[in-house]
């Protein structure tokens, strides 16, 4: 375990977890709201890895982190006009974009559903650990699958701790709603879960009308 300072991160502990990374291996580390599992995301063993810790049902995709919107190159296969509207009003923050994936990506990423969700993190350890590993990593929480989320090291699940490489310490983390998910590959883009971002502030920086919008569970 390594503690990182959230707002400066150190260069050493970074560059310890990303090498890490770059071998296929798993790390815990601190995103704005929960403790995330973050591998390779174009690893395609420790992507499976990572399913196998949680406990994850194959058939639900798997968030990617970029630390750069040239990132995307590498996940879409297209960037919709609409998607650029909401890039430029709430990147980098608390808004995934789903977007037809790109051939050649870890199937598992997608769950086979020619789909991936990306977002472009806000948080520092999060965007040093994409630099240093020069590709995007998964964002998924760092718990088992329909388990609650960890603010603290602390409360992570013995069977997490046991099967990841290394822990990024960052002390307690401010908790919160989740990110809002909005589907761009529609026409009309369909808001899949509102989180942080309204929907109406979404509709309101697409000069659309909000349709069939869920709730936050």
């Amino acid at each position: 375990m390594l503690q990182i300072d959230p707002e400066h991160p150190q260069p050493e502990g970074i560059f310890e977890a990303s090498g890490i990374l770059s071998t296929g291996g798993v790390i815990v580390f601190p995103t704005l709201t929960l403790y995330g599992l973050g591998v390779d995301a174009f690893n395609a063993r420790a992507v499976n890895t990572l399913f196998e810790i949680k406990g994850r049902p194959t058939d639900k995709p798997i968030l990617i982190l970029i630390c750069d919107i040239s990132q995307l190159d590498s996940l879409a296969r297209e960037v919709p006009a609409a998607a650029r509207l909401l890039m430029n009003r709430f990147w980098p923050g608390r808004l995934t974009m789903v977007f037809h994936a790109k051939k050649g990506l870890p199937k598992n990423l997608t769950a086979q559903k020619g789909k991936i969700g990306v977002r472009l993190t806000g948080n520092r350890v999060a965007a040093s650990l994409i630099t240093g590993l020069g590709r995007p990593v998964t964002g998924t929480s760092a718990n088992l699958s329909g388990r609650p989320g960890a603010f603290r090291i602390s409360d992570l699940d013995p069977a997490v701790k046991a099967h990841v490489d290394l822990i990024l310490d960052a002390g307690t983390l401010k908790g919160g709603v989740g990110s809002t998910i909005i589907d761009i590959t529609f026409d009309s883009p369909k808001i899949l879960r509102e989180g942080e971002i309204s929907a109406s502030e979404i509709y309101k920086a697409l000069g659309s009308t909000p349709v069939n919008v869920p709730q936050s569970p």
